[in-house]
């Protein structure tokens, strides 16, 4: 107490807001563990016998579709390259008893000719299926750290194609047979770009189509949630994956950034529970809580210096000079 009555008033009063922050955070903890130690639920008897999953040749889209067929869900795989679906239907089959469907589309071609015939072909096939889960996984990042000005305008047309438009589009094909069946899940890959961080820049773009994400599953989920349908948009930090090495390494220390594996885990488990907005893993959901303490200023100037950095490092990296003194192995490619 003696100590106490000596300390500064500026100590006192750091301790006390301290104490706020820690008693604000750890009923939040609390709920979050409680849903960890739940028994998992039965995915297919809740909502239906097969899953749409967008993106699944790669990444966090590969590791969630392995991880629904674990659970014993049938599996739709929405990819462009139809040898790569063919290669990821092999390597669940192999490994769980379910069954797979490949539909080949393009999803930066939603709207033309082209995207039109492969979203019929997409409503054609889960109108005879069960499906009681869709996951919009896939999504972009390219052309990665740079200002708005300097990328090409056609950069900014496929990244919102893929990350926002084919959201809308896929989701509305899904959508009438879980409404028929009274039952169903969509699961949006948001970001914690647009939901845990104050701004991105450099990154704005995506960021932006992010928010759009985040924005489109709240609504979503107010519209549905009385149809027995659960939306959700489950906004990440980094996970490890190609997609997280195009952005500053500040972002991608080991002890924040889970496995895709892990991170699929975390997120299946969270699918129809935490509301329209979660954040399934422990490490992502603590950084998260770390940030809110961090005022907005601060924030904004930290991610403005590391993506500065990290374009420069790119702009070496990718420089003439740089690719001529760049060794070549027999047989790789040259980038």
């Amino acid at each position: 107490m003696a100590y106490l009555q000596q300390a500064p008033a500026w100590f006192l009063w750091l301790a006390s807001l301290g104490a706020l922050y820690v008693a604000a955070f750890l009923p939040r903890l609390l709920v979050y563990l409680t849903h960890c130690l739940r028994r998992p639920e039965d995915l297919r008897l809740r909502y239906g016998t097969w899953a749409v999953v967008t993106g699944p040749t790669s990444g966090i889209g590969q590791s969630v579709a392995l991880e629904l067929a674990r659970r014993g869900l049938n599996l739709v795989l929405v990819d462009l390259d139809a040898a790569n679906l063919h290669e990821v239907s092999g390597t669940i089959m192999s490994r769980h008893a379910v069954q797979t469907m490949a539909v080949v589309f393009d999803l930066s071609l939603v709207s033309t000719p082209k995207g039109d015939e492969a979203l019929r072909r997409l409503r054609d096939a889960v109108k005879k299926l069960d499906v009681g889960i869709l996951v919009n996984n896939a999504g972009i990042a390219k052309p990665g750290a740079v200002f708005l000005h300097e990328a090409d305008v056609e950069a900014w047309v496929r990244m919102i194609r893929v990350n926002l438009w084919a959201v809308t589009e896929v989701t509305a094909a899904v959508l009438p047979g879980m409404l028929r069946r009274g039952r169903g899940a969509i699961v949006n890959m948001g970001s914690a770009s647009s939901e845990g961080i104050n701004s991105f820049p450099l990154h704005t773009m995506y960021s932006a189509t992010k928010r759009y994400v985040a924005q489109f599953s709240r609504s979503l989920y107010v519209e549905y949630k009385s149809k027995g349908i659960d939306v959700q948009c489950q906004a990440p930090f980094f996970v490890g994956t190609t997609m997280a090495s195009g952005f500053a390494a500040a972002w991608r220390s080991s002890a924040l950034v889970p496995t895709a594996d892990t991170y699929a885990r975390a997120a299946v488990g969270w699918i129809g529970k935490g509301g329209p907005l979660c954040v399934p893993n422990l490490r992502h959901r603590l950084l998260g809580w770390y940030l809110a303490a961090v005022p907005g200023g601060v924030q904004d100037w930290f991610c403005l210096r590391e993506n500065l950095r990290h374009r420069k490092m790119l702009r070496r990296a990718t420089s003439p000079r740089a690719s001529a003194c760049r060794p070549h192995g027999h047989g790789m490619p040259s980038e």
